[in-house]
C-alpha cells in the first residue's frame, strides 16, 4: 500500500516537474528590443529595469514550484489523514501537515507581494 503512494507522488511530482520546465515559446519576433525601446521613450533605465524583469522572472517561477509543492503537501497530508484508521498521533501529523503547507503558501504570497512592492517601486 505504502509502495503504491510513494510511486503516485512520485509519479505527480514528476508531471509537476515536466510542466514547470517545459519550455514555453515567445510569439514576438524581437521582444527584448522591444521592451527595451519601450523603457527608453518611458525615461527608464534599460539595465535597471531588465534586471527588475529578471529578478521578477525567477520570482514568478519560484512562486510556481512553491504552489505546486504546496499543492502536492495538501494532497499527502489529506491522504495521511484519509489512511490514518483514527490513530491520535497520525491523525495529528497529518493535519500538521496541511497546517504547514497552507502556512508556507501564504507566506511565499506574501514574500511575492513584497518583491513586486520593491520591484515596482524602486
Amino acid at each position: 500500500m505504502m509502495k503504491k503512494f510513494k510511486l503516485a507522488v512520485l509519479a505527480f511530482a514528476m508531471l509537476i516537474g515536466v510542466a514547470a520546465f517545459t519550455p514555453s515559446y515567445n510569439v514576438s519576433a524581437d521582444a527584448k528590443t522591444e521592451v527595451t525601446e519601450g523603457f527608453k521613450v518611458a525615461g527608464g533605465d534599460p539595465a535597471k529595469d531588465t534586471l527588475n524583469l529578471k529578478v521578477a522572472s525567477v520570482v514568478s517561477v519560484l512562486m510556481f514550484i512553491l504552489g505546486a509543492l504546496s499543492v502536492i503537501m495538501i494532497i499527502v497530508g489529506g491522504i495521511r489523514y484519509t489512511v490514518s484508521n483514527g490513530d491520535s498521533s497520525r491523525v495529528k501529523a497529518a493535519k500538521d501537515t496541511v497546517t504547514y503547507a497552507v502556512v508556507g503558501l501564504v507566506v511565499a504570497i506574501l514574500a511575492y507581494a513584497i518583491v513586486n512592492f520593491v520591484i515596482k517601486n524602486v
